[in-house]
């Protein structure tokens, strides 16, 4: 069995860009073919803040995802190896959050059965405009 020194001299290093939803560019950095995708996370989120970058983001990797930006549509589990995924191009997103829900109310937007921007055009068209 290897020791995690060895381990970690035979990895390979991956030059990784990162893009951050609603940021104005791309952020490019080396990470480890071992490295969790829970640590690129905090490296990208540490990068981000360290340079200053708009939108100000939290620093806690727990509310974000990291998605492949071309294999596939689902968020990279946090203890996934960044260097298993096979592609070096990744977009960070901010979860969303969801609101609390009380018991016997329903949210006005979820109404039907119907949720997200749908819910919300149905409910615009049905406003109704009133002339004085």
């Amino acid at each position: 069995m290897k020791s995690y020194s060895t381990l970690e001299k035979s990895s390979g290093r991956l030059l990784i860009t990162v893009n951050v939803l609603g940021s104005a560019g791309p952020l490019r950095f080396v990470v480890s073919e071992n490295d969790k995708v829970a640590r690129v996370v905090g490296t990208a989120l540490k990068k981000y803040g360290g340079e200053g970058r708009l939108p100000v983001l939290s620093s806690d990797i727990n509310d974000f995802l990291l998605y492949s930006a071309t294999a596939g549509v689902d968020a990279l589990g946090p203890s996934e190896l960044i260097g298993s995924v096979g592609v070096r191009n990744f977009i960070l997103c901010k979860k969303q959050k969801q609101p609390w829900k009380t018991e016997g109310r329903t949210p006005g937007i979820a109404q039907n059965g119907k949720k997200g921007w749908k819910a919300w055009l149905t409910k615009s068209f049905n406003l109704k405009i009133h002339s004085h």
